[in-house]
C-alpha cells in the first residue's frame, strides 16, 4: 500500500490578470420530456472494504457517486484536465489518459510531463479525483468517473514559462474541444473578475461545441476572497467548497454570486505524478469531483446537450443547511448529488441556466461585437460653412491697434479739437464785446477844485 502523505496542500493555481455577471433565470420549456438512462453496467465497481484509501474517499458515498455507478461510470466521455499535466507513472492512470498536449512551451508534447517547480503534482491530483482507475482488486484511489477518459493539457503558471497565461488557456480550450472533450475542468483562478478577450472566443467555442466547462471558485487560504475569472465567465459551472460536514469551507473555498454548486474541498486524496498519495484541500479538488459527475450524467443521458447537463446538476443539488438563498453566494444551488443528477426526473431547458457568454459579449464588448450599421438612405450633401476670417495677430498691449486708432483715438481726437475751437471762439467773442462797451462810455472826470464854495 502506498504511504499517504498527510500534507494539507491548499492549492489553487493563481495567476494575475486584469466584470461580474449574475446567473440568469433558467428558461424552462413548457414540456418536460425525460431521457431514458442506458442499461446499468453488468458488474459493480470492485471495492475492497479493508482498503484505507478507498475508505478515505468519503465523497463517493456521501454525494451519491456509488449509487450513480449502478447506472453509469462515465464510459464514452472525455474529461480535459487543463492543469500542470498528468503524470505518466501512477498505476491509477493506466488506460485513463487518451491524449494530451503541452501549451506552455516547457513541457513534453503529450502533456504528461508535470510543469512547474512548486505545483507540478497539481494536475495529477485533479485528474485522480475525476477519473483514477484504482490499483486493482478494489484497492487504491478511484475517481468519480472511473471509465471516462482523460485529456492531459499542461500549462505553465507564473515564471514557469514566458508564454502569456491567457494565450495558453485559450489554446488549451480550443485543443480540448477539437480532440473530443465533453467536459473541461479548470482548477485555477486569476483573482480578477475580468478576463482577456481571447477567452471570449475560446470559451464560446467550447459552448458552441456542446462542452460542459467546470471551474474552481478559488480559496480564501490562497488569497482569493471572491471568485475570479474564469469562474466569472457566464455559462461555466463554478464550484465552491465544503468540509466533510457539508458546511462552506473557510480556507478551502471563497464566495461570489457566480458560484453554481458546491462539493467537498477538504480532506481530499490525490495521486501525485510519482505515484505517492497526498491529502489536500481546495476547490481545485471540488471542481474535478463535479466534472466527473458531469461525465456520469452525459454518459447516462447521451441525448442531453451541455445546457441540460448543467441544469440537471444544479436542479438536483441538495439544499445546504447554511444557505441564505438559492442560489447562495457560498453554496450556489446547493451540494452536488451524483445519484440525483443521473437518475432524477428533471425538466429540460433551452438555454444555459448559468448565463450566456454570447449575450454578455454583445452587451459589454458591443464595439467589437457589432458590425458598423449600413446607411438606410442616400446621404444628403451639406454645403460647407464659409471660412472663418483670420483673427488679427496679437500685438503689444502698450501699442494701439488699427481698430483702436480707427474707432477710438481718431473720433476722440476730432471731438476734442472741435471742443477746443468752440471754446477759443467763445473766448474771443467775449473780449470783443467788452472792448466795445469801454469805448462808448462818456468822461466822468470832475475838477472838484473849480466848484464854488
Amino acid at each position: 500500500m502506498r504511504r499517504v502523505v498527510a500534507a494539507v496542500a491548499s492549492v489553487i493555481l493563481v495567476t494575475v490578470l486584469t466584470g461580474a455577471t449574475a446567473a440568469p433565470t433558467v428558461a424552462l420549456s413548457s414540456a418536460a420530456p425525460q431521457t431514458g438512462a442506458p442499461q446499468a453496467p453488468a458488474n459493480p465497481v470492485p471495492e475492497d472494504p479493508t482498503d484505507s484509501i478507498r475508505a478515505a474517499e468519503y465523497w463517493l458515498g456521501q454525494y451519491g457517486v456509488r449509487e450513480a455507478w449502478k447506472t453509469t461510470r462515465g464510459a464514452g466521455q472525455k474529461i480535459a484536465i487543463i492543469d500542470t499535466g498528468i503524470g505518466r507513472g501512477p498505476t491509477e492512470f493506466t488506460g485513463a489518459v487518451a491524449g494530451g498536449i503541452d501549451v506552455s512551451g516547457v513541457g513534453s508534447s503529450d502533456g504528461r510531463s508535470p510543469v512547474g517547480a512548486v505545483d507540478a503534482n497539481h494536475g495529477s491530483w485533479v485528474a485522480s479525483l475525476a477519473a483514477a482507475r484504482g490499483t486493482g482488486n478494489g484497492r487504491g484511489m478511484i475517481g468519480v468517473a472511473p471509465e471516462a477518459e482523460l485529456l492531459s493539457i499542461s500549462v505553465g503558471f507564473g515564471a514557469t514559462t514566458s508564454k502569456p497565461f491567457t494565450e495558453q488557456i485559450a489554446e488549451a480550450m480550443t485543443w480540448a474541444v477539437d480532440n473530443g472533450a465533453t467536459v473541461i475542468n479548470l482548477s485555477l483562478t486569476t483573482n480578477t473578475l475580468d478576463w482577456d478577450t481571447s477567452w471570449d472566443t475560446a470559451f464560446e467555442y467550447a459552448f458552441d461545441h456542446d462542452v460542459v466547462v467546470v471551474v474552481a471558485a478559488g480559496n480564501r487560504g490562497s488569497g482569493t476572497d471572491r471568485v475570479g475569472a474564469p469562474a466569472t465567465i457566464p455559462g461555466v459551472l463554478a464550484v465552491g467548497g465544503v468540509n466533510p460536514a457539508g458546511t462552506a469551507s473557510n480556507d478551502a473555498s471563497t464566495q461570489g454570486i457566480t458560484i453554481g454548486i458546491s462539493a467537498p474541498s477538504e480532506r481530499l486524496i490525490g495521486v501525485s505524478a510519482d505515484g505517492s498519495l497526498v491529502q489536500w484541500n481546495g476547490t481545485s479538488g471540488a471542481a474535478p469531483i463535479v466534472a466527473g459527475i458531469a461525465a456520469l450524467v452525459r454518459a447516462a443521458h447521451p441525448d442531453l446537450d451541455a445546457n441540460n447537463v448543467l441544469n440537471r446538476l444544479i436542479r438536483t443539488a441538495k439544499p445546504a443547511a447554511g444557505a441564505a438563498s438559492t442560489p447562495d453566494k457560498l453554496y450556489g444551488y446547493g451540494l452536488v448529488d451524483a445519484a440525483g443528477a443521473v437518475s432524477a426526473q428533471v425538466p429540460t431547458v433551452t438555454e444555459n441556466p448559468l448565463g450566456s457568454l454570447k449575450e454578455w459579449i454583445r452587451l459589454y464588448r458591443r464595439a467589437n461585437a457589432e458590425p458598423t450599421p449600413e446607411p438606410t438612405s442616400t446621404p444628403v450633401a451639406i454645403p460647407p460653412l464659409p471660412p472663418v476670417p483670420h483673427a488679427p495677430e496679437a500685438g503689444s498691449p502698450l501699442l494701439p491697434s488699427r481698430d483702436s486708432v480707427l474707432y477710438g483715438s481718431l473720433p476722440l481726437g476730432g471731438a476734442t479739437l472741435a471742443a477746443i475751437m468752440i471754446a477759443l471762439g467763445v473766448s474771443a467773442a467775449a473780449r470783443r464785446i467788452r472792448q466795445a462797451r469801454i469805448s462808448r462810455e462818456p468822461s466822468r472826470t470832475t475838477n472838484e477844485e473849480s466848484l464854488p464854495s
